[in-house]
């Protein structure tokens, strides 16, 4: 997995704050990275090229005709783009080196990132493709995506789920599981892109699926990261304290640089204005 470490660093996909200035995350909580597997698709431009493509899909086509539009923009990606071929195949060999796909009728991925990378997989593993929505609703395409039919009914089928992410398995709990079991179908395995490891695999087991991740961030990845001459023994030792607990770490930090706070509400940048007076108004750890 060391080419797909390098990959998360080469493309910002996973990207490490400064030295004691770490982002400040929609939450309102503070923290020392930012995931965005999405950007493995090649670049942070055609990740985003891609996710416009999905959203004018949504917008605009009816849901049975989205799967095979995104599949044709995808696959060229593929083709053409190293870096994303590279994902796509560790993938793949994960996949079939971790799991019997005798044991499951179908692979599915929900609006928006994780098709990313579960309609690759599902054509390169020849599974047919269950595209879900946040509506619920769900559309299975065949793995060549030359046929697309909305579904309501999938009794006792079996589907290998593959995500781009893993937080704390929200989406699963809000979309994912409620719409595959309204087909009658589970969810019995759950492959990402790479695990946050902040609860979401115990989630999963309460669940019945079981969770498996070709990375995981933890203190490999970041001793990696130094290894690459990507962060200095300060911002590592940061990312080690935050492992442990991360909200006793942040508070910690605004504790000792209280500057921190007002800088960003005064920040030129309007998205990490909006942030910071949310960790004010939120007092999150309490201060």
């Amino acid at each position: 997995m060391n080419d797909l470490m390098s990959l998360l660093f080469q493309t910002d996909a996973f990207k490490i704050c400064e030295e004691n200035k770490p982002f400040i995350y929609t939450s309102g909580k503070i923290g020392p990275y930012f995931i965005n597997t999405q950007f493995l698709y090649g670049s942070q431009k055609a990740a985003q090229d891609f996710l416009d493509l999905a959203n004018a899909q949504l917008e605009t086509e009816a849901k049975d005709l989205i799967p095979a539009n995104l599949f044709e923009e995808l696959q060229k990606q593929y083709e053409t783009n190293e870096i994303y071929k590279t994902v796509i195949d560790t993938l793949t060999d994960f996949i079939t080196s971790k799991i019997d796909l005798a044991n499951f009728d179908y692979i599915s991925g929900g609006e928006r990132r994780d098709w990313f990378f579960s309609i690759m997989a599902s054509y390169l593993l020849g599974k047919p493709h269950i595209t879900l929505y946040k509506d619920l609703t769900a559309i299975v395409s065949t793995c060549d995506f030359e046929e697309s039919t909305p579904v309501k009914k999938l009794t006792g089928k079996r589907i290998l789920h593959v995500a781009d992410l893993l937080n704390t398995a929200s989406s699963y709990l809000r979309f994912w599981v409620p719409a595959t079991k309204a087909l009658g179908a589970n969810i019995t395995t759950s492959v990402a892109i790479v695990d946050r490891i902040q609860g979401a695999g115990q989630v999963l087991s309460n669940l019945g699926i079981r969770s498996l991740s070709l990375l995981q961030v933890n203190e490999t990845l970041f001793e990696k990261a130094k290894e690459l001459g990507i962060i200095n023994e300060a911002q590592l030792q940061m990312l080690h304290q935050y492992t442990e607990n991360p909200d006793v770490c942040m508070k910690q930090f605004l504790i000792e640089h209280p500057e921190f706070l007002e800088n960003a509400i005064h920040s030129s940048d309007p998205k990490t204005a909006k942030y910071a007076k949310a960790c004010k108004e939120q007092n999150p750890y309490n201060l």
